[in-house]
């Protein structure tokens, strides 16, 4: 199950290219132009190179014996001392923050491997996170982040958490502050266990509330897994999964998320969920992170674990999902539009088929300064025109909550209706009937004598001919001959590349109270 894994850890150890150098010039770039990539790279790359050689340790440890004069020993000794040179381990984006979600991680990072270096180099790294991260922990002061309630409290807390646990002769002052975060973090899930960020979210937080419970339970017996939230929080990942393997990309995430092995194994033989089904690759994390490299180390194996059902609906997110037949999917949401990581995508909807999201949701798109800013929803990615959304007399969607007005299952697939009103001048209901078979019938109700535009994304350019629209022979449209337009837009994805988007408009003009469309799956 590991063995490429391995493999490409021992590579990147091997690797003589030079350490990827922060200067100074790309650390400003951010302040200057908003810019972000330029500096991650680099910085990711460096933790690239710590991670293999740290998980290179782990896989061979005898050959960090002195008297082999192994240069691959020598070379952590060197990665480790580099990361102690750093100016700051805070991204240029957090800089406001003294601690933030990378410092935390870089400390847990050097405060577990800094037994596994030269007792020069290591003293001083535990001396660094110390410094630059523990002490943090032991002020009193609030830190920017504690209350935000979502995965910045569970990061943080968990990656320092652990630090302190490695480091330290008495972490408890430390821990106290890092389970108060915990709680918090657990507070912002609903009963449903699901995640308002999305999957690649839920990855990051609730993976290391789960690596720092499972080391605060080998250590104290204390046992945070053992609350009523978690094991459905378990089970998320899996309920907003299509039956091949993609997940329902809402929120700013993908619908090709990182999973990490080690963390579906332990919650597999904790909650019974799903264990991996991949092969784990050192390059799926591209910030590699050490909490998810070194647990997928100890913990991979094969575990048993239940089936998911069919059809999954989370109350508290208002997301349904249904892993219909023949490949066929259907997801569609309602929640609120000031959720953490938020788009304005009440009603919005996916179709899939074949393997591929046809009527699409964009996920996350490049993070910028101005991405989470009050230009957030200018970008196409979060905006309610990056949706497959009604825009009603001329005003796309923006704020408001969606009602749930009916959830049923029926025999062969689902009703879900929402009341969108509070994102719309004008009162607006949106209702799906979805059946099993691959067929979609969205029916949406307008009150008042408003034009109406009906917008739908996908990666695949639609081909609109009379009454009918067709998504590469995947997905056709009927409709009763409204006029349609298609738009094609150059946007990048949450990686910096270049990504093309289709915008299916159909114009309905005043006079039609509601509009009933019907999506069939080929």
């Amino acid at each position: 199950m590991l063995s490429a894994l391995e493999r490409e850890i021992r590579e990147v150890a091997a690797s003589d290219e030079p350490l990827p150098g922060l200067p100074y010039t790309a650390f400003r770039e951010f302040g200057r132009t908003g810019e972000r990539l330029g500096y991650e790279r680099r910085y990711f790359g460096r933790r690239a190179r710590l991670a293999a050689l740290a998980a290179r340790a782990l896989l061979d440890p005898a050959l960090l014996d002195p008297a082999l004069l192994d240069p691959l020993g020598d070379a952590l000794d060197d990665v480790v001392w580099a990361t102690c040179d750093e100016y700051t381990w805070v991204l240029p984006a957090h800089q406001s923050m003294p601690v933030d979600l990378f410092a935390c991680e870089t400390a847990h990072t050097l405060a577990e491997v800094a037994g596994r270096v030269d007792p020069a180099v290591g003293e001083r790294a535990r001396a660094e996170v110390r410094k630059r991260v523990l002490d943090r922990f032991l002020d009193p002061r609030p830190m920017e982040w504690e209350g935000f309630g979502n995965n910045w409290e569970a990061v943080c807390a968990g990656a320092a958490g652990m630090a302190a646990l490695a480091v330290l002769d008495d972490p408890e002052p430390v821990l106290a502050r890092c389970r108060a975060a915990m709680r918090r973090f657990l507070d912002g899930y609903g009963d449903d266990g699901g995640c308002v960020e999305g999957v690649a979210y839920w990855v990051y937080g609730f993976g290391y509330f789960v690596y720092f419970a499972e080391a605060l339970r080998e250590r104290t017996g204390e046992d945070l897994l053992d609350h009523p939230k978690v094991a459905a929080m378990a089970a998320f990942p899996h309920r907003v999964r299509f039956a091949d393997g993609g997940h329902v990309p809402f929120s700013d995430t993908t619908g090709d998320p990182f999973l990490p092995a080690g963390l579906l194994t332990r919650l597999a033989e904790r909650f019974g969920t799903p264990g991996p089904d991949g092969v784990p690759s050192f390059h799926a994390d591209h910030c590699y992170r050490w909490g998810h490299l070194s647990r997928t180390l100890a913990w991979s194996r094969p575990v048993r674990s239940r089936p998911v059902e069919t059809t999954s609906y989370l109350p508290d997110l208002a997301w349904v999902v249904d892993r219909g037949e023949h490949g066929y999917g259907f997801a569609a949401k309602g929640g609120h539009n000031d959720e953490p990581h938020n788009h304005d995508d009440l009603g919005h909807f996916v179709l899939r088929v074949a393997g591929r999201n046809v009527l699409d949701d964009l996920g996350a798109g490049e993070y910028t300064r101005d991405y989470f800013g009050d230009r957030r929803h200018t970008f196409l990615h979060p905006s309610a025109e990056g949706h497959s959304l009604p825009v009603v007399g001329g005003v796309p969607q923006r704020g408001g909550r969606a009602e749930v007005l009916e959830y049923a299952e029926t025999p062969d697939g689902l009703s879900f209706a929402l009341d969108l009103g509070s994102a719309y001048p004008a009162p607006v209901v949106r209702r799906f009937r979805w059946h099993r078979d691959g067929r979609l019938d969205l029916r949406d109700e307008f009150a008042g004598d408003v034009p109406v535009e009906e917008v739908f994304i996908s990666r695949i350019r639609p081909e609109a001919r009379g009454g009918r629209v067709s998504w590469d022979g995947l997905v056709t449209l009927d409709h009763p001959g409204f006029a349609a337009t298609v738009e094609t837009l150059a946007t990048r994805d949450h990686h910096g590349r270049p990504d093309t988007v289709h915008r299916l408009r159909l114009r309905v003009p005043p006079g039609h109270p509601a509009v009933d469309l019907r999506f069939t799956c080929h």
